[in-house]
């Protein structure tokens, strides 16, 4: 089964609690405080496999939860870190954040990583509070949270050739001939319902990857048809070829089909119309085929090579592949120049969330919320005083109080946030 576009949920370890614990060993005098801090949460890591081409296994399990760091334990000892969870995707993956649309990462390369989610770090066991104000802290954090959120992957194929066409003009017969592929062919439209690949090798050894795209139509871009549905693929092939039914047998006009189909990959996407192209006109075999490539060169305008052929006959394939071979020779594969890859730092700006929000329940309640003040109460253990405290001093000091006021609470309103509820005391 071919699959190339997922939605799915991803949960990054959460950091393991610090631990509150004191030396209490025989024969040791000023025992103090002895608790170790957590380990960090596992990262969620994308890796590329490039024996993988599709992404059916995200079809089938949706939600992936990477373990959480150790607690720390006594005598100062650390928690154990979690490994990482690394999951393995086809070359061409690209993963974005579902709500905002960012682009998380493009991964393209056999065995290039990425980290989709970032795990939490661990809490800071007791030892980490000592100061001279207070030598033996009853104080611990508790892990942060790893980072969860849903992402959409796609699939954009990496193939050399991209065989586009309207349906039925034989893009998966000539496929069929040229390499060990072995699509589906029939004589109805859409009989490619996704998209095929297969290695194509010349008589002079030169090898390529081609890949048959389902059959686009006029307005494919909009999503009419399913050919919309993998225009993505047509991004990574370094040359077009485009396949023309030169015998009519549906009526259509070979130019008229021209120029639909790349109008179509242009107002997908801009670039596509400095693409190299081919132009393979097909049914050669075929009554009144010769008059019509002989109409077809006079109405093209663009610098294009034509190459007339016959998937049935098999006439002219061996040329096409020659002189696709070459025109690949001439086209570099896609690779960041140097100074970008290990040089170049690029700096993004990202507006900075405000460290919370106050609104109101039907109730009267005043609610706070925000990522910033959310991980801190997570942070937070609430069974220990000195903890409640810090808690409380931390609010303080990012302004909860005065903002609270100026929105008009009043000493004993209720100030709710996430789960937990507390009076507000002026």
């Amino acid at each position: 089964m071919f699959v190339d576009q997922v939605k799915v949920y991803v949960k990054a370890g959460d950091g393991g609690n610090g631990l509150v614990a004191y030396r209490r060993e025989k024969y040791v005098p000023k025992g103090g405080p002895a608790g170790g801090d957590g380990g960090n949460g596992a990262d969620i890591i994308f890796e590329v496999d490039e024996g993988l081409n599709t992404l059916v296994d995200f079809r089938y399990q949706k939600h992936f939860k990477a373990p959480r760091g150790e607690n720390g334990m006594s005598q100062g000892k650390h928690g154990k870190n979690s490994d990482p969870l690394v999951l393995p995707v086809p070359p061409g993956t690209t993963v974005k954040d579902d709500d905002t649309g960012e682009v998380i990462a493009d991964l393209t390369e056999h065995k290039q990583q990425a980290i989709i989610a970032r795990g939490g770090r661990g809490g800071r066991g007791n030892i980490r509070f000592v100061s001279p104000r207070n030598p033996a802290p009853d104080i611990a954090e508790n892990g942060e949270p790893g980072r969860e959120r849903y992402i959409r992957i796609e699939l954009k194929l990496i193939a050399d050739v991209g065989l586009v066409g309207f349906p039925s003009v034989g893009k998966s017969t000539l496929l069929s001939v040229v390499s060990a592929a072995k699509p589906k062919i029939a004589d109805y439209h859409f009989t490619t319902l996704a998209p095929n690949l297969g290695v194509v090798e010349t008589e002079d050894q030169r090898g390529f990857v081609m890949a048959d795209l389902p059959g686009l139509i006029e307005g494919a871009h909009e999503g009419v048809g399913l050919g919309h549905q993998f225009l993505r693929h047509v991004e990574r092939t370094r040359l077009i070829v485009h396949v023309l039914d030169m015998a009519t047998t549906e009526g259509r006009d070979p130019y008229e089909d021209y120029v639909t189909i790349n109008n179509e990959l242009k107002e997908y996407d801009i670039a596509l119309e400095d693409r190299p192209q081919i132009i393979v006109a097909n049914k050669m075999d075929m009554p009144g085929a010769e008059e019509q490539l002989e109409q077809f060169k006079q109405q093209l305008t663009d610098d294009y090579p034509i190459y007339p052929i016959s998937t049935v006959a098999r006439t002219g394939v061996k040329e096409l592949l020659f002189a696709i071979a070459d025109k690949l020779d001439e086209i570099p594969k896609e690779a960041k120049p140097l100074e970008e890859k290990d040089e170049r730092v690029i700096y993004r700006h990202y507006q900075e969330q405000e460290p919370f929000t106050i609104s109101r329940d039907d109730d009267g309640a005043f609610v706070l919320s925000g990522e910033r003040i959310e991980t801190l109460f997570k942070m937070t253990d609430f069974t220990r005083d000195e903890a409640i405290q810090r808690f409380s001093r931390q609010m303080r000091g990012m302004g909860v109080d005065e903002a609270l006021r100026e929105r008009g609470a009043k000493d004993g309103d209720t100030v709710r946030l996430m789960d937990y509820e507390f009076e507000f005391m002026d």
